[in-house]
């Protein structure tokens, strides 16, 4: 593909998520640019419009909101960080109890075969997982759309969710109200800092999320510190949104619309018995560790950690727990899943 041709597409995409954006916004959808963007580019893709993005769009505006994560961390927030071993330990279990249960409902009820249904059960790590089920001989596209699908799914629902079971109302402004305020030159440079010195960080070191990650710790390192208080502006955080938004839309691009909604069909059931886990799970955990059922919910919703850290920030609910529950989710998923299969195999021979 020609380079005017992918800046085209690209252009194209962008204008179809931002007026997906736009749209939502103006009938009050909690979410709106997010939400938005994410419909607008999935169902352009059904419609075989051509979007697309290129993979260096969705990490500049990760690093974005990593940056803006950070802003959330002070020194209070880690009060109470010995009850969060609970809620760790707590996760390992589910992460075991919804894996086993997604995996039978992919054998017994999808149909599936076992290396398919093991690798699009698993809850994190969807490159990895993709990784892994190819090489194990599965279909590596349908893990592909199961994966896609359920962060889509989780995505679009968890909002609502919310609001059912706490009625408690998301800003559906669209922006975060604190972010509302104009930025001055000093804090710019301190933001720009932390993003591009926190995007090298991450890379440097390594870290899993890394453009999420290095980010949003460098920018807490400034807010602890009392370096700077930056926070970010509204349109900045609509426009990290709608690029996010329109990544997960995209990922169903090139697979024809009768796959596509078999993968949606398929990971429907999936994500309605993780999503029934979570939801357990918080109730559970919110009775004994006090009230804090939305922080567990998200914490433990097995969407993508860029997403539930970005609605953690619009509710206003301890972001730095909700962003330490999903990178150890994604990191036990990775590093158990191929074990546990070659336990599964050696179990079967």
């Amino acid at each position: 593909m020609t380079t005017a041709r992918s800046a085209g597409r690209f252009a194209l995409t962008l204008a179809i998520a931002a007026a997906g954006g736009l749209l939502m916004w103006l009938v009050h959808m909690p979410l709106a640019w997010l939400l938005g963007a994410m419909l607008a580019t999935a169902l352009c893709t059904f419609l075989h419009v051509p979007v697309s993005l290129p993979r260096h769009a969705r990490p500049p505006m990760t690093a974005v909101i990593g940056a803006m994560l950070g802003t959330s961390f002070s020194p209070q927030v880690f009060s109470h960080a010995g009850a969060w071993i609970v809620s760790l330990l707590g996760l390992v279990v589910f992460i075991a109890l919804t894996g086993w249960l997604a995996f039978t409902y992919f054998r017994r009820i999808a149909g599936l075969d076992p290396v398919t249904a093991y690798f699009s059960a698993m809850p994190g790590g969807l490159v990895e997982m993709i990784t892994l089920g190819s090489e194990k001989g599965g279909d590596e596209r349908m893990i592909a759309l199961i994966h896609a699908a359920r962060i889509f799914l989780v995505v679009l629902t968890l909002p609502f969710l919310i609001e059912t079971f706490t009625g408690l109302d998301i800003d559906r402004s669209g922006v975060v109200s604190a972010g509302t305020a104009a930025v001055s030159m000093d804090d710019a440079a301190w933001f720009l800092g932390a993003v591009a010195g926190g995007a090298v960080l991450g890379v440097l070191l390594r870290l899993p999320a890394r453009f999420l990650l290095g980010p949003m710790l460098v920018s807490a390192a400034l807010h602890l510190a009392g370096v700077t208080d930056f926070e970010l502006p509204a349109a900045a955080l609509a426009v990290a949104q709608v690029v996010i938004g329109a990544t997960i839309g995209c990922r169903f691009a090139g697979a024809s619309p009768r796959m596509v909604l078999r993968a949606m069909v398929l990971s429907a059931g999936a994500t309605v018995l993780m999503l029934l886990s979570t939801l357990l799970f918080s109730s559970l955990l919110s009775l004994a560790g006090g009230d804090r059922f939305i922080a567990y919910v998200l914490a433990y919703s097995p969407g993508g950690v860029a997403e539930m850290s970005l609605i953690a920030l619009f509710l206003d609910v301890e972001v730095p727990f909700v962003v330490v529950h999903h990178l150890v989710r994604v990191l036990t998923v990775v590093a158990g899943a191929a074990a546990v299969f070659r336990l599964m195999r050696v179990r079967e021979t």
